[in-house]
């Protein structure tokens, strides 16, 4: 095959047909006519392989007229020839002269792809066809001329890209080929069209049922009448009333299967090709399926038209797209953009402002969605004849049509709503139990107990808990759903009847309150008591166990045609088998029962007694200045009512830790019935795998039998071990009869010799994990596979963005960084030594080899150079890996070093297995293909790859391709010789013609086998199919997947990220894991004539979950962290998930129905931030909408995890972020308002309830803190009585109070949070346990626990919770990249607290002080767990900081602390505490949107607008100034006792406010002073002195420090060195000035500005010439506010910087503490650890004077920092005497009070 002149040759086929250069399908004498909007045509593609080679005849003069806005344009340069227009001809670079249907297109096919196949089917051999099923020879129902002819009419007709034509084209015949290669061809078409449009499961008949198209379509006769509108509203109202059998959904729904009956093949292909042409080219609309479905149908409509029919001319190319799907695309856009300065930036706007793409989609569910949309001349469409309507799209006012039909508020009410059973279920059970332990509190004055009605009574109000909760819920709701149509009236049923049910279950405790006496006769009291108890119960029942969508109008089951919609869309839930039923019912009842036992006699009943003791507890002889008695005398009730609250929290902690206990349980249990312990036999496991992959991996029931077992097993179980360079099945001769014969290796054979093992793998390798598990995979119950040639096509996918592609030898062999001590290709070696070894001893082979070739000694010096010679040359292998710098040498080095990291060339390499796998599982099972080709191994292996390719397609998304950089390039063009069947898409754009018009974008598809453009140098496209703009509109992966999805074949696909690998062993069983959908065994009857066949009407399989290997465990405690938890979730969890029907779609390496999943919506969601998790929500999508979601066990994929301490918690940050937002989706919503009860609680626990739980944990220790200095307050100031060790009460103790029960309880709560912390590894040890055994589980549990990996567990728990409250408070969510390299760099002391101060340590200072008060009034032994994770809190970060502990690392980190601390304030810094400060604050603040007279600075990125009134209010006014009057009231009644003198005290409340607010005024009083000086000798000093404003900072900020611990050292005085009275005043202090800031923050602060200069500004004095405009003005006042905030702010950072270097430093006097340290965290030994980084001996000379000048600095600030807080308590006597004798000597008349009283 020629290419074009002055071109490279096109690759050649394998086989060329003989006519195939002579066919030209689209010869046209009325050719076609293009249409772009903007700018001309798409680039010239040479003819090839995968390629349309037949194009339409340039000479023709309907060319002439071109609909273009500008002249021709072609992106790939080439020379003209004469005849040429800027049109199709040359697009494709080879002209044909034939009539349409006289041949296939392209060698053997006209549009076909792959080369053709070796015949099956009784093809004669000779023949050779693109889809070899779909062959003349099969009785096809149409052939592929006849198919092509309909896509070029359908392209006529509607105005498709000839592109995309081609690659639907190629789409539906690789299904067509995939279908009936295990069907009849009429039968694959048939399925194919009941899958698509008119079977019971496909999509689009469930849409025209919901949107209720039936009452108004005929369908049955040939063209549909008009939709009349208001006729059939009228008429729809009718029909519920009295279901004529006309219009009844039975009768519909027969009529619409006699219609699909009664269709010709012809008419199915048709309504196929044009559902894909219209899905080919939609590209965001993909996202909104139910619109795409209403597009198809007008198409559909318009097409059996008259009018489409008699039409002669084309209409012109790309009309659809301009047309149809560009107005809907603008829409889409611009609800998250805005034209700005000619770039598109992201608006202002929540999820609540904004028409996301189900918004758009839910407008198509109901008729009266549809008849909202308008032509722009005030038209309705639906007013306009079915036929007319799909020529009108241009002229729809998408604006006027859409608005939101749920509303993502921000707001914890969504968990009220979404979550009501919950609550219901936990609080109204808390109060069933307290109330009947806590009869104290309801007993009337005088009386021991109360009275049997009172009892029952107070008990039953947990009923009106239940109605409140739910009344609470139903507010909520009517604020997210639109009250726009009729779909609110099943809520205000449901207010009306909770109304009713509210006055039933509380109205009584009223009555009984007032007219039940203890000594009143009656029983009337009684019988309402009892009576409304048991109302209360049954109330509580139904709304605990009833979805609330069922409620009143059940959205689920309801018969009205009204909930169609919504049931068919988010509530078709597949059934459970009944043993998978069985098991989800009993688990809860496992759950719930253990749960409500032990919660009642371990928590409820420790609790009653407390209450007892504290009910009525008055304190007596305690008073205030200004409250009198008031407060302190009831510090027991206020202490008590938070002791509720813990109680509550601990009361939901326990559900969820039942809850992994039975889920465990049960998990483990299926795997013993699954067969996939290791206590199944080890030896029953090899001795049968020989037989096992005989029967499970091979398709031996449709083989012929000619061959032994034995001889097909060995060629598999080779191929297996060559793959892991293993050992070998030998043939070797039978020393008796000389004959050859297969003998097993010793490996199968010595199963009774234990040790015998190791010979074969070194123990806890690779090799003995991948065997291990393939043989134990191949004890479970496997489906049957299918033989090769009738296996199902199928795709694997992979976006990537910017994810390496192979490492270079710069990142392989130098450090990445300064704070990198080793070399990436050093860890590697480390990691892998046996590895490193094998590969050293072939390259040497190679290198010697290779010079041996070339005439050389192959080590360079004579042969009898002595061994330490040979040894010294040999150094550089062991090193680099390489001693020649030769490319091939040193791509060797990339490449090893690339597959044992998480690289896109280890994910290729591992996923091309697939391809091998097929080619020898084919050339296995079809001995018969070898002897056909006899010794001619060429022709053999292309045929095994014909095969391959026809089975098997990979496809990666590279986003980015056309914009990578020459190393990019380069890396993505080795993948491609490496593997030249790899498909490439990528976004390819051009500039618009038009000035300012916008530059035109293209999905593009190339290949391996793709040619290069000459003048480019870049491969010239398969595929080049225009988008209607930018498509990455969302948070970029599900949009990059999206534009490639239309280049996926076949009928499945497996979605792996770029951090994947897989083994050969497990692509061998690809076939079983296909057949999990269920889609093998296809019944041969017509889906449309046996409408009830139970075949068709089962659920489909949307999703196929499969086991992830994570291939970074081992690497240091860390990683191995990230394992694990993946490990338990994608395994442990995943497996009892699945079988009670609660598993979701989690991404990779989930298998895809992709006919399923691309009718409704596609492989994930897109809409920015709130779709954050992409993949989870096509899984509730898939759930929703009837789709089966499944999990295997005997099939896993590799797959990579974050390694280091950051870039896991980034990981944990982005799923915290994501699901805050989930949260607020509408998926949630539909779930938790519409599941039955068991499915429910297995989504909530499975899914949010996780997170939900990391946040009360967290919660719990916060709250437990508050309630022991509560506790604290009471043990310190009363008189405690005193019981002996039987229990009894010791005489003579008047006055004293009795909390010893509290004592018993507090240690109960500890010992309860302790367990809810520590639960968190029994599933990985359990795991563990029954997959590698006891050995492995306890010393990996052991590592784990040495490493302090529970420090770690309790860190991440606080970032869980902190992601996801500040996402529903503020949102900001967006995609984090995870970091996949290793984490061997020391981060910076100053980096790692600006990450975490706010998230955790802030917290954790904040709660350590407080367990600092509780120690010292109230220690018990049990308080060490909260030491150790409080400082967990602060200390994780720096802990888990690679070489932390180095000395020389630490001085030179304080001292780029203190740099960090005080620099850019007279210039801009990038890094510095300011900057950290301005970022953290506006989170609530928001930035300015624009810089006045500059251009817009908004494109920066990181744009936060201000955070709403509504978020604000509660978290940062509400919460904080709540906090600060606790520990206020906290401190007023421990002062509000007489001193141990008898004296009374001063004010404690003038004294707390003088010491909160005294630094405040005065940092507010010394700015005053120097912005008066700044501003009025600044602009002359600055020129002069270019550090003037640093010395202004300087002094403000040495002041506020001075005020800060002056104030302090103030406190502690006035306390009289009274260390407790101290510290619950410094706890006061600090949280009442956290309130001031943050009310400061909130209220008073305008938006910030993106740049510094106000900063800068405020300390040189010029406030001229900064880009402030007007606001020079108003600026100085705000920042006066901002400068009074950051002074308390940097002090306070600068004290607990300090205290945190203070607490690190005990463990830099430790010896070796560096190597112990490493140990720890990288699980190396200390012979094999990293070295210590080489330096100059400048550098050195540096180091040494840093460490010495900083070292003392260190020591001096410790010293002064000990001798603050120290010195005063020692001389604390003598300071008292002089001070008490000035303070006589001035004011005799105050001699009676204190010192400190009379100093306030």
């Amino acid at each position: 095959m020629t290419a074009r002149p002055g071109g490279p040759r096109a690759p050649e086929p394998v086989y060329t047909h003989p006519d195939a250069r002579n066919s030209n399908p689209f010869h046209n004498p009325d050719a076609q006519q293009r249409f772009y909007e903007s700018s001309s045509d798409v680039g010239e593609y040479p003819s090839r392989r995968n390629t349309f080679a037949s194009e339409i005849d340039a000479t023709n003069p309907a060319y002439g007229e071109q609909y273009y806005d500008q002249p021709g344009y072609e992106p790939y340069p080439h020379p003209r020839q004469d005849g040429d227009t800027d049109s199709e001809v040359d697009v494709y670079g080879q002209r044909y002269d034939h009539e349409p249907s006289a041949e296939s297109l392209m060698p053997g096919s006209r549009m076909g792809t792959d080369t053709p196949s070796y015949g099956e089917y009784g093809a004669p051999p000779g023949v050779r066809e693109p889809y070899p099923a779909w062959s003349a020879d099969r009785s096809i129902p149409l052939s592929k001329e006849e198919i092509e002819d309909v896509f070029l009419d359908l392209a006529h007709k509607f105005g498709f890209q000839r592109d995309s034509m081609r690659n639907m084209f190629d789409f539906l015949m690789q299904q067509l080929d995939s279908r009936a290669s295990r069907m009849p061809p009429d039968q694959a078409l048939l399925t194919l069209h009941a899958d698509y449009i008119g079977g019971w499961h496909a999509n689009y008949r469930k849409w025209y049922f919901a949107a209720q198209l039936d009452l108004d379509d005929a369908v049955g006769q040939t063209q549909n009448p008009g939709l009349q509108r208001l006729r059939s509203k009228s008429t729809k109202k009718g029909t519920t009333s009295h279901a004529g059998a006309e219009k009844s959904l039975n009768a519909a729904l027969d009529r619409w299967r006699q219609a699909m009956h009664n269709m010709t093949q012809y008419d199915r292909l048709r309504q196929v090709a044009l559902y894909l042409l219209c899905w080919g080219e939609a590209a965001q609309v993909r996202f909104c399926p139910e619109c795409l479905c209403f597009i198809f149908k007008c198409a559909d409509d318009y097409y059996r038209s008259p009018e489409c029919q008699n039409r002669e001319q084309p209409v012109p190319e790309g009309l659809y797209l301009r047309a149809v799907i560009k107005p809907l695309y603008r829409f889409i856009r611009d609800q998250g953009y805005e034209l700005v300065d000619g770039r598109f930036i992201r608006r202002e706007k929540d999820h609540d402002q904004i028409i996301g793409y189900d918004d758009i989609n839910q407008l198509f569910w109901y008729p009266e969605g549809i008849a909202r949309i308008v032509l722009t001349d005030k038209t309705r469409l639906v007013d306009l004849a079915p036929a007319q309507r799909f020529m009108k799209f241009d002229r729809i006012d998408w604006n006027r049509a859409f608005f939101k039909t749920y509303s993502e508020k921000r707001s914890f009410f969504h968990l009220l709503v979404n979550f009501n059973r919950i609550w219901v279920i936990h609080i109204s059970f808390y109060w069933y139990y307290t109330a009947f332990n806590a009869p104290t509190i309801y007993t009337f004055p005088g009386q021991p107990n109360p009275t049997p009605a009172m009892a029952w009574s107070a008990t039953a109000l947990g009923g009106a808990v239940s109605t409140v909760i739910m009344i609470a819920a139903t507010l909520a709701e009517f604020s997210y759903i639109p009250t726009t149509w009729n779909n609110t009236s099943h809520l205000t049923r449901r207010l009306l009847f909770l109304s009713i049910t509210l006055a039933l279950t509380a109205g009584p405790t009223f009555y009984v309150a007032f007219f039940d006496n203890p000594n009143s006769s009656s029983n009337v009291p009684l019988i309402i008591g009892i009576v409304q108890f048991f109302i209360s119960v049954v109330a509580t029942l139904l709304f605990g166990i009833m979805p609330s969508g069922r409620m009143f109008g059940d959205r689920v089951a309801g018969k009205a045609r009204k909930y169609l919609a919504s049931q068919t869309f988010t509530a078709s839930y597949p059934a459970l088998a009944r043993s998978s039923r069985f098991g989800s019912v009993m688990l809860w009842v496992l759950v719930f029962g253990c749960k409500f036992t032990e919660s009642y006699f371990f928590l409820t009943q420790s609790f009653r007694d407390p209450i007892r003791v504290m009910v009525g507890m008055k304190i007596q002889g305690c008073n205030d200045r200004f409250f009198g008695n008031g407060l302190c005398r009831n510090q027991a009730a206020f202490t008590l009512t938070i002791m509720f609250i813990m109680d509550l929290v601990l009361f939901f902690l326990d559900t969820f830790l039942w809850y992994v206990i039975w889920s465990t349980v049960i998990s483990i249990a299926r795997s013993f019935v699954l067969g996939l312990s290791i206590w199944t036999p080890w030896r029953e496991i090899f001795t049968r795998l020989p037989k096992r992959i005989y029967a499970k991996l091979l398709a031996t029931a449709d083989m012929e039998v000619k061959y032994k077992p034995k001889v097909l097993v060995s060629q598999i179980w080779n191929a297996i071990i060559i793959s892991i360079t293993c050992c070998i099945i030998k043939v070797a001769t039978d020393g008796d009869a000389g004959r050859r014969a297969l003998r097993a290796p010793a490996f199968f054979m010595s199963q009774g010799d234990r040790g015998f093992k190791g010979e074969f793998f070194p123990h806890g390798s690779e090799a003995e994990r991948r065997i291990s598990f393939f043989a134990q995979s191949l004890t479970t119950t496997i489906p049957e596979a299918l033989p090769v040639d009738a296996m199902p096509t199928f795709t694997v996918l992979t976006p990537h963005y910017s994810e390496k592609i192979l490492l270079s030898l710069r990142e392989i062999i130098k450090e990445e960084d300064q704070h990198t001590r080793v070399t990436l290709l050093e860890y590697l070696k480390q990691l892998h030594p046996i590895e490193w070894d094998n590969f050293v001893k072939d390259t040497k082979i190679l290198a010697e080899e290779s010079n041996m070739f070339n005439g050389q000694n192959p080590f360079g010096g004579s042969d009898e150079k002595g061994g330490s010679a040979k040894t010294v040359d040999d150094l550089p292998f062991y090193c680099i890996g390489f001693k020649s710098s030769a490319p091939e040498f040193t791509l060797r080095t990339r490449i090893w070093a690339s597959l044992r990291a998480q690289t896109l060339y280890r994910t290729v390499s591992g996923m091309m297995n697939y391809a091998k796998a097929i080619k020898l599982l084919y050339r296995v099972e079809n001995p018969e293909v070898v002897q056909l080709f006899g010794g001619n191994t060429d022709r053999l292996e292309r045929e095994l790859e014909r095969m391959a390719r026809r089975k098997f397609k990979f496809v990666v998304s590279m986003q980015r391709y056309s914009k990578f950089n020459p190393v990019e390039r380069e890396n993505a063009e080795f993948l491609l010789r490496a593997y030249p069947d790899l498909n490439i898409a990528y976004l390819d754009d051009e500039p618009s013609k038009r000035e300012g018009g916008e530059p035109r974008l293209f999905s593009a598809l190339i290949d391996g086998h793709s040619e290069f453009i000459p003048e480019t140098g870049r491969r010239r496209p398969k595929f080049r199919i225009e988008l209607p703009g930018n498509p990455i509109l969302g948070d970029g992966k599900s949009d990059n997947q999206n534009h490639a999805i239309i280049f996926y074949r076949g009928e499945y696909l497996q979605l792996i990220d770029a951090n994947q690998d897989n083994y050969l062993e497990e692509c061998l069983k690809i076939r079983n894991v296909l057949s999990e959908f269920e889609e093998y065994a296809v019944s041969n009857q017509s889906p449309y004539a046996q409408w009830g066949h139970q075949e068709f009407k089962k659920a489909p399989v949307a999703i196929v979950g499969a086991r992830e290997y994570i291939f970074s465990e081992n690497i240091g405690v860390l990683g191995d962290i990230a394992a694990g938890k993946e490990q338990t979730f994608g395994t442990l969890a995943a497996r009892a998930l699945s079988w009670i029907g609660g598993k979701l779609h989690y991404g990779h390496p989930d298998f895809l129905n992709g006919i399923f999943m691309n009718t409704r919506g596609g492989v994930s969601k897109a809409q920015k931030g709130l779709h954050l998790n992409e993949d989870i929500f096509a899984g509730m999508t898939a759930f929703g909408r009837g789709g089966k979601i499944k999990h295997t066990e005997y099939y896993q994929c590799g797959k990579g995890r974050d390694l280091g301490f950051g870039t896991i918690l980034n990981f944990q940050t982005k799923l915290g972020n994501g699901m805050g937002e989930q949260m607020l989706s509408r998926e949630y919503y539909y779930l938790g308002t519409q599941l039955p009860i068991d499915r429910f609680m297995t989504f909530y626990y499975g899914h949010p309830g996780f997170h939900i739980n990391n946040i009360l944990v967290i919660l719990s220790v916060q709250v437990f803190i508050v309630t022991m200095v509560f506790l604290g307050t009471l043990n310190s100031q009363l008189t405690i009585c005193k019981y002996n060790k039987a229990g009894q009460f010791i005489a003579n103790q008047s006055g004293c109070y009795n909390l010893s029960p509290i004592f018993d309880w507090i240690k109960r709560c500890i010992y309860s949070i302790f367990l809810v912390f520590m639960i968190a590894f029994m599933p990985l040890f359990l795991q563990e346990l029954v997959e590698r055994g006891t050995a492995r589980a306890i010393i990996r549990l052991t590592k784990h626990f040495c490493s302090l990996s529970p420090i770690f567990e309790i860190f991440s728990t606080q970032i869980y919770c902190h992601s996801i409250l500040s996402n529903l408070n503020y949102g900001g969510a967006r995609y984090i990249a995870t970091g996949r390299g290793f984490a061997t760099s020391r981060a910076n002391f100053s980096t790692l607290y600006s990450r975490f101060a706010g998230p955790s340590i802030y917290l954790g200072m904040r709660t350590l002080i407080m367990l600092l008060y509780v120690t010292m009034t109230l220690w018990i032994p049990h308080l060490i767990y909260f030491w150790i994770t409080t400082l967990a809190l602060c200390l994780s970060p720096f802990i888990f900081n690679p070489h932390q502990f180095s000395f020389a690392d630490f001085i030179i980190d304080y001292r780029e602390y203190l740099r960090w601390m005080s620099r850019g304030n007279a210039r801009a810094h990038k890094n510095a505490w300011i900057g950290y400060c301005r970022l953290s604050r506006t989170m609530i603040t928001g930035y300015k949107r624009k810089k006045l007279g500059q251009p817009t600075d908004k494109s920066s990125g990181g744009d936060s607008p201000r955070a709403p009134w509504r978020a604000i209010l509660l978290s940062e006014i509400v919460l904080p100034t709540c906090m600060a009057i606790l520990f206020v009231v906290a401190y007023l009644f421990v002062k509000s006792f007489p001193q141990v003198t008898g004296k009374t005290n001063a004010s404690p409340l003038v004294r707390i406010a003088v010491v909160s607010l005294g630094p405040i005024v005065w940092n507010a009083a010394v700015l005053l002073v120097l912005f008066l000086i700044s501003l009025f000798l600044g602009p002359m000093l600055d020129t002069v002195v270019p550090k003037f404003g640093s010395v202004i900072a300087f002094i403000a900020h040495v002041f506020a420090l001075i005020g800060m611990v002056g104030f302090f050292e103030f406190l502690w005085f006035l306390e009289l060195w009274d260390a407790s009275h101290a510290v619950i005043g410094m706890i006061a202090v600090i949280f009442i000035e956290r309130a001031i800031h943050k009310i400061l923050i909130s209220v008073f602060l305008s938006r910030e500005f993106k740049h510094d200069e106000t900063n800068r500004a405020w300390w040189t004095g010029k406030w001229y010439g900064r880009g402030l405009g007007t606001h020079a003005m108003s600026q100085p006042a705000r920042e006066f506010v901002v400068k009074v905030i950051e002074l308390s702010l940097w002090s306070s950072d600068i004290l607990l910087g300090h205290f945190i270097l203070f607490l690190l430093t005990p463990p830099l006097l430790v010896p070796y503490i560096d190597r112990l340290h490493a140990t720890i965290l990288f699980w190396l030994r200390p012979s094999r650890q990293i070295r210590a980084p080489l330096y100059s001996l400048k550098q050195k000379r540096q180091r040494r004077q840093i460490v010495f000048k900083y070292g003392i600095v260190f020591v001096l600030v410790l010293a002064i920092f000990v001798a603050l807080i120290a010195l005063p308590a020692i001389f604390s006597h003598v300071i008292n005497e002089n001070y008490g004798l000035l303070a006589r000597t001035l004011h005799p008349q105050y001699c009676y009070y204190s010192l400190p009283a009379a100093a306030i």
